[in-house]
C-alpha cells in the first residue's frame, strides 16, 4: 500500500495545522500530513509520537516544546519538494528522537535547543537525490545548559547531476558543562555529475566538554559491487542492495505505526531504483 492510501484508510490523528498538546501517553502517534503551521506541546513526564508528512509542494512551520521529563518520537518524512522549519525546545530530563526522510528537492531546517539539565536529542536521517533534485538538510543543535547529550547521524546518496547539502552546527554554551555532542555526515555520489556538500561544525565556548564531528564523501565501494556480482548479482542489483543496506539503519530506527513505516520504506526503495 502506498503512503497516500494508506493515510486515506488508516485510522491515524490527522491534524493539519493548530496546536497539540499530549497530556497522556497515546498508543497512536499524532500524524499531521502537509502541515502549514503546527505546534506540539508535549506535557510533563508524558510519551508522545509524532509523524510528519509532506506529499505535495508546501512551506511549513513546526514547533515542539517538551516539558520537563517528556518523551516524544518524531518522524518527519518529504516526499515532495517542500521548505519547512522545525524547531525543538526541551526542558530538563526530556527525550526527542527524531527520523526524518527526504526524497526530492526538500529543503528543511531543524533546529534544537536544548534548555534543561539532563536533556536528550538523537536525530537520524537521510536525503535522495536524483536527477537534477537539490535536497538541503540544515541542523543546529543548541546545548544551551549542562549536563545534556546529542547525537546527530544523516546519510546523504545523489545520483545525475542531483545536489545534496548538509550544514550541520552544535553549539555549546559558556555555562553548559558536561555537554556531550557527536553529529556525523556519511555520504554517496553515484556518477561524476552528483555532488554532496557537507559542512559539519563546532561551536564551543565550554571547557569540560566531549564533542566531535565528522564527515565523509565518497562513490559505492566497487569491490563491494564486484563481489556481488561474482556469486550471481546483476550490477544493477548489486548497486541497489548496498544502497538499501546504507540507508536501512536510518529507517530501522522509525518506531511509530508498523503499516506506515513499511510503506515509506517502500517508498524509498523505489526511490533508490531509479539511481
Amino acid at each position: 500500500m502506498r503512503v497516500s492510501e494508506l493515510i486515506e484508510n488508516c485510522a491515524l490523528h490527522n491534524f493539519s495545522g493548530g496546536d497539540i498538546v499530549a497530556n497522556s501517553d497515546a498508543a497512536q502517534p499524532l500524524v499531521s500530513v502537509n502541515p502549514s503551521t503546527l505546534k506540539v506541546r508535549v506535557a510533563e513526564g508524558v510519551k508522545a509520537q509524532l509523524v510528519l508528512l509532506h506529499t505535495k509542494p508546501t512551506q511549513a512551520s513546526v514547533e515542539v516544546d517538551l516539558a520537563e521529563g517528556a518523551s516524544l518520537s518524531l518522524s518527519d518524512f518529504y516526499l515532495a519538494g517542500t521548505f519547512a522549519e522545525v524547531k525543538v525546545s526541551q526542558s530538563s530530563s526530556s527525550e526527542c528522537r527524531m527520523v526524518v526522510v527526504q526524497l526530492g528537492d526538500a529543503n528543511v531546517l531543524y533546529d534544537i535547543a536544548l534548555n534543561g539539565r539532563g536533556a536528550e536529542s538523537s536525530l537520524n536521517g537521510v536525503f535522495v537525490g536524483t536527477d537534477s533534485e537539490h535536497s538541503v538538510f540544515d541542523l543546529t543543535t543548541r546545548h544551551n545548559v549542562s549536563d545534556c547529550r546529542s547525537e546527530s547521524l544523516v546519510k546523504g546518496v545523489v545520483s545525475g547531476r542531483a545536489t545534496g547539502e548538509f550544514r550541520g552546527m552544535v553549539y555549546v554554551a559558556q555555562d553548559a558543562q558536561r555537554t556531550d555532542a557527536r553529529q556525523t555526515s556519511r555520504n554517496v555520489e553515484i556518477g561524476n555529475m552528483a555532488h554532496i556538500i557537507t559542512k559539519p561544525q563546532l561551536e564551543i565556548y565550554a571547557d569540560d566538554v566531549k564533542c566531535s564531528h565528522g564527515a565523509t564523501v565518497g562513490q559505492i565501494d566497487d569491490d563491494a559491487i564486484l563481489y556481488m556480482r561474482q556469486r550471481g548479482l546483476s550490477e544493477q542489483t548489486a548497486r541497489r542492495v548496498l544502497l538499501e543496506g546504507f540507508v536501512g539503519d536510518v529507517l530501522q530506527r522509525c518506531d511509530v505505526c508498523d503499516e506506515l513505516c513499511t510503506a515509506l520504506a517502500a517508498e524509498v526503495e523505489s526511490k533508490l531504483e531509479r539511481l
